[in-house]
Order: C-alpha cells, then structure tokens, then sequence
C-alpha cells in the first residue's frame, strides 16, 4: 500500500476503505508518510469530502494513535461535553458541576483558548492555584471521587490530530467539515466518554458562519458517535452576539459562579439548563427533556451544583476563597465605558468583534503559548432587541492602561448596530439532532 495511490483514489473522488485510511493516519503519526502528502490528501479531502463512514474510520485511527482512556469501571454513563467555540462561552464552568450535582460522572479534558475563542482551562487558572495537568492516574482519582474533573488536553490523545491539525492551518484546509469533525470526535473517543454533547456555534463570532455549514458539521459528529458506539447529541446553538455579559476569563469565572447561585444572564442561563438537560438524556438520568430540565433547575435552586464545583476546585488544588469570594479574582486597573451616541433597537452585537477585542486588550492569545493576563476582559452590557437610548452604556471594558482601551473603542462602536424599528431578539438555539 503506498500513499500516493491512497491521495489519488480520494482526488478522483473514490471512497477509501478502513485500512487505507489507518494507513495514512498511522503513517503521517509515524512520520513514513511525510507532511507534503498529508497536505496533499487533506487538500484532496477538503475538495471531495467523504462519507460518514470514512469520516469514522478517520476519527477512530486517529483516537487509536495514542492512549485511550477506558472508563468502562464507571458504568457506561460517563458524559463529556464539547464546543465548537465561541464569544463568552463559559458553559463548562456551570454544566459540568451541575450534571456531575445529579449523579451523572462528567469527565472532560479541555484545551486553552486560541484566537477569539476563550479556552475553559484558561478561565479555571484565574483561581489561584488549580491544577490543570493532570495525570491519567490523577483523572481517574478525581472522576472516582468526585464524579467530576476538568483537566487539560493530554498531548498523548490523539496525537495524529494534533499533527494534522497544525498542517491544516498552514495548507488552507482547515474548513474541511470531515476533517474538523475527525479532529474533534477523535479527542472525546480517546478521553473515553461514552455519551457526548456536542455545542455546535453559527453565526459571526462563530467557526460555522451558516447554519447549513453548522447543520451539516453537527450531522456528521453525531454519524461518528452512532458508528463508532457513542451517544451523541448535537445542539446547534447561534454565537452572532457573545454569550452572556463577560468576555474574559476572571470576568467569565465570576459569571459562572453567579449561575450557579441562581443569578445571571437569561441567555446563558437558558443556555446552561438546556445543555445539562441534554447531557442528563444522554447518561439515562432522565426521561425527557421536561424532567431533565427541571433537575438541572433545582441541582442550581438547592445549591448542589456550586457545592460540586466548589469540591472539584478544591480537589484540584484550587484556593476556593477566590470562588467563595469572587471579588478578589484578578481585576485590571481600570473600567472604562463605552456609550451610545444614538437611541434605537440593537440590532448587531457582532461577536467576532468582541471576542478579537478581548484579544487585543490581553484576554486571549494570537499564537500557542502567548500569556493571557486573567483579569482583563468586555461586559457587554445589551443584547439584540434591546431599546437603547442615547447615553446607555453599551460596554465596559477591563483594562491595564488607557492605551488598550484607545486600541479597541472604535472596533467596538462598530460592532454595534441600530434599528429604528423593533428587533426580534435570535433564538437561543437553531436545532438539536441525535435526540432518539
């Protein structure tokens, strides 16, 4: 079997089998199959697509180039949960505590962010002392425990998909949906969940930008959880203004904590209760979407989603008087308002703007490996539909020095939008599929 043959049958839009696919993938893991003819297939991939069962065989050879982590000693019922990225989406921070608080193990590994896309790892640092390296070992100890943990992406999972992924986004293939599809299931397979949900984002501060592109990604990853053994649900959820108010990562970890204590956003809070629900479908905790909603609601009402966030801070060597008493998380130096020169209906919060903003001012990275300062960030302070008048506050945003806030105050003025006429506000999700 050579690799160029393998190139050849996908560029003239034949469909490869199983061992063709683990042939490239464990070659290109290896290294006998080198860069330039990984580029070349992914490109030819891109080009052509692939059927959702060689979508799976990808996703499964590249789950099986590394270590795979078997939590069968758990039953069968632990979730995991995935976003595609967004603009503010600290949805982890609030769902994870609340499905482990009704009994449901949640084992999640999750990345740090890069680009406008905020990472869960990032905003769980803000907490002086947790940590984020975890062991296999140490995984397995806190998921017996606890019933819940949240590390970072083990570098010996799926190790493939890191390869190609950074081959990907210098060969202008990452648009690729069965490659970004493999990427993403191929990591949940390894870290060993039986049951996924999976947060599909469309819109402007959004990897999908429409909701076919969105639709068609989310039906692919739930064929891979159905071919290869694993309960999936795929909510598709729009991202064209940021979720919630706070967009960096100690503002972010203050409003989590505050959802857990029953306050805060009604978009982020609708967001979290009907993403738990899903997840409490998924591990058999409950029967319908009713019922699920309404455990979800009162894990937050009687207060046992905080006390298990809070017992998986402390297990992870977090120091829980920075969650107990969120004011002290980090805060930048100065508060800075932007507001309204003119009275009407919002009708853009663009995302993307934002979330670059939050990039600029410090509160996300452009390269691996960039430091992030934990305690600047934006509150946006209205959402689509709002009335507006002149004056309003539209935005305060955190940082160290005036100088930042002089870089990012016209991109923000203009990532606001009026109408003179009423505007409907969007609805918090487009669709869910995998629901049986």
């Amino acid at each position: 079997m050579r690799a160029v043959d393998i190139i050849i049958r996908k560029r003239d839009k034949e469909e490869l089998s199983g061992e063709e696919i683990g042939f490239i993938i464990d070659g290109f893991t290896d290294g006998s199959v080198p860069d330039y003819q990984m580029a070349a297939f992914a490109m030819a991939t891109l080009l052509n697509g692939m059927t959702h069962r060689e979508i799976t065989d990808m996703t499964l050879a590249m789950a099986a180039s590394g270590d795979q982590l078997n939590l069968d000693e758990f039953g069968g019922n632990v979730v995991d949960k995935h976003s595609t990225g967004g603009v503010g989406d600290k949805t982890t921070l609030v769902v994870a505590p609340i499905v482990a608080a009704c009994g449901l193990p949640v084992g999640k590994m999750s990345g740090r962010g890069l680009g406008f896309s905020g990472g869960t790892i990032d905003k769980l640092e803000s907490i002086p002392g947790f940590k984020s390296d975890l062991s296999t070992e140490e995984f397995f100890c806190h998921l017996r425990k606890h019933g819940i943990v949240l590390s970072g992406q083990s570098a010996d999972l799926a190790p493939a998909d890191g390869k190609l992924y950074a081959l990907r986004d210098v060969t202008g293939t990452v648009q690729s949906i069965p490659l970004i599809a493999s990427s993403v299931m191929s990591k949940k397979i390894a870290s060993g969940a039986n049951a996924i949900a999976l947060d599909v984002k469309v819109g402007r501060g959004a990897f999908m930008k429409t909701l076919d592109d969105a639709r068609e990604l989310a039906e692919v990853m739930v064929a891979i959880g159905n071919l290869s053994g694993r309960r999936v649900i795929a909510v598709i959820s729009q991202m064209d203004q940021p979720l919630g108010f706070a967009v960096g990562n100690a503002l972010e970890l203050k409003e989590a904590i505050g959802m857990l204590h029953g306050s805060g956003p009604e978009d982020f809070h609708v967001h979290c209760v009907d993403l738990s629900a899903y997840m409490l479908i998924l591990g058999h905790k409950a029967n319908n979407l009713e019922e699920a909603r309404a455990m979800a609601q009162a894990a937050i009402d009687n207060g046992s989603a905080w006390l298990k966030f809070r017992e998986m801070i402390e297990a992870q060597h977090g120091d829980v008087e920075y969650i107990d008493h969120p004011e002290i998380l980090p805060r930048s130096k100065l508060v800075l308002a932007i507001n309204s020169d003119q009275s009407g209906y919002i009708q853009t919060v663009d995302a993307q703007e934002v979330g670059e903003s939050s990039v600029l001012i410090g509160a996300g990275r452009t390269k691996k490996g960039d430091e992030i300062d934990p305690a600047v960030g934006i509150m946006v302070r209205t959402k689509i539909g709002d009335k507006v008048e002149i004056g309003q506050r539209l935005f305060d945003v955190h940082v160290e020095r005036e100088s930042d806030f002089d870089l990012v105050f016209e991109k923000l003025k203009n990532a606001v939008e009026f109408s003179s006429e009423p505007v409907e506000a969007p609805p918090y999700f487009w669709d869910v599929l995998g629901v049986n």
